[in-house]
């Protein structure tokens, strides 16, 4: 999907204002974005994008995972592989694990800017968690101001109050920032589908535990 596209306004549910993106539902919205966004109208910058990682920042073998918040398969990949790297080979500090989101839809982005809302990787993972668990639930409906709805009640669920969740989902600068990462990202690294892998810079697709783990000994050894 193209980026003007993907940061177009739809129906009820986001305001493009200017070069930025508000993305809160009309009877939310407040006008002027705050912060970064008219930072970025002042200085023709945007905000740099913080690359979530776990593990050991240090080791010697790097997995990169790309993903889309909406996609069933990283649901699937986040509920059953990941759960085992995650006690095998993250916790244990073999290697090194980096997320990075993947923007096909703006249900995708929406989610993203909630799970980013604290700039906090420990709260960027364990909203990721929730976000792939009720996948369906906050997807349901189709509707565009009806999903903000549901995730901005599963960011309250995860301790954000209203103000911070309007402060993340009105950031245009941020929005407009995390869709031009995710445009570079894929261009050079030549992801189409998700979950994709870069494991020291070579690219899988999507596999199972076992076929993962033999690609990470392998390597570790």
């Amino acid at each position: 999907m193209k980026r003007r596209t993907l940061l177009a306004t739809g129906g009820a549910a986001i305001l493009t204002v200017g070069a930025g993106l508000g993305l809160l539902p009309r009877n939310q919205q407040t006008g002027l974005l705050p912060g970064a966004a008219n930072a970025q109208e002042a200085t023709g910058e945007l905000p740099e994008v913080m690359e979530m990682v776990v593990g050991n920042p240090m080791a010697n073998v790097e997995v990169i995972e790309y993903a889309s918040f909406t996609c069933p398969h990283c649901a699937s990949f986040n509920a059953n592989q990941h759960k085992l790297l995650k006690e095998n080979y993250i916790d244990t500090n073999k290697i090194r694990f980096v997320y990075r989101e993947v923007y096909f839809d703006r249900p995708g982005l929406w989610a993203s800017m909630i799970a980013r809302c604290t700039d906090n990787p420990d709260f960027f993972f364990a909203f990721s968690d929730v976000l792939y668990e009720q996948q369906r639930e906050w997807l349901a409906s189709g509707d565009p101001a009806t999903i903000i709805e549901e995730l901005r009640r599963l960011g309250k669920t995860a301790g954000l109050d209203d103000a911070a969740l309007d402060a993340c989902l009105s950031d245009a600068a941020k929005a407009e920032a995390l869709y031009t990462w995710y445009q570079d990202n894929a261009e050079r690294d030549d992801i189409s589908s998700t979950p994709s892998f870069l494991i020291d810079g070579e690219k899988y697709s999507n596999m199972n535990y076992d076929e993962f783990a033999a690609i990470l000994d392998e390597k570790l050894s």
